[in-house]
């Protein structure tokens, strides 16, 4: 999509959603900010590095674009460009949260925040400071003082070998047990957890908890 010319002084920012209406809407909130440009607007990841205005200030960046690329990938890769990333999405559950800092990025905005929460996110982030609002305050608050749920040995071992990814009948040949001895493990660890506070539902929420845990390592 396209971008202005460069107002000089302004906050160069790049907006990255592969909804068009979310994208337009974003960019058009954004360039009413005198202090702030957008100049590029694009729904996928491969369109924001072959920008030309890339690399810029700050990438806001949907962190569920529909590609293969891992959020933390591209908060690497943005960070080594010289740019500093704010992530966006509709969930605001602490693991998201935790999981989206914790690559390297200087906030996230739930997608239902007004545009001067963004407009705060990315003026804190070109500083090169962390911004922190209420959805954070309060993901950090809960992953600070809920306690790591008591998992017997079988229950942990199921639970890292699925956050891995392979599916419930390797899980069992490695265990040497019974695919419904393996999720039994899985049903009984995911409730200890949703006691304690901890979505891991699903594999997607799994695996963000296992990286806390540091069952797996940062992608």
């Amino acid at each position: 999509m396209g971008s202005q010319p460069n107002r000089e002084g302004a906050i160069r920012v790049a907006v990255v959603d592969d909804h068009t209406l979310v994208l337009e809407g974003i960019a058009a909130r954004l360039a009413n900010h005198p202090g702030i440009q957008v100049v590029a607007s694009e729904a996928t990841w491969v369109g924001l590095l072959s920008h030309p205005e890339f690399p810029v200030d700050v990438v806001v960046l949907d962190l569920h674009l529909k590609d293969q690329i891992s959020i933390g990938a591209k908060v690497k890769a943005l960070t080594a460009a010289g740019c500093q990333s704010i992530v966006m999405s509709r969930h605001a559950d602490a693991s998201t949260i935790f999981s989206a800092v914790g690559y390297g990025a200087r906030g996230f905005v739930p997608k239902s925040e007004p545009a001067t929460e963004l407009v705060r996110a990315i003026e804190c982030a070109v500083r090169g400071e962390q911004y922190c609002n209420r959805p954070m305050s309060e993901a950090f608050a809960i992953i600070d003082r809920v306690e790591t749920p008591c998992l017997g040995n079988q229950e942990r071992r199921a639970l890292m070998l699925y956050a891995t990814g392979i599916p419930v009948k390797e899980v069992a040949a490695t265990m040497g047990t019974t695919e419904d001895t393996v999720k039994s493990y899985i049903k009984r660890g995911r409730r200890k957890y949703r006691s304690a506070g901890i979505d891991i539902g699903t594999r997607v929420l799994l695996r963000r908890q296992a990286t806390v845990e540091g069952w797996l390592s940062p992608e």
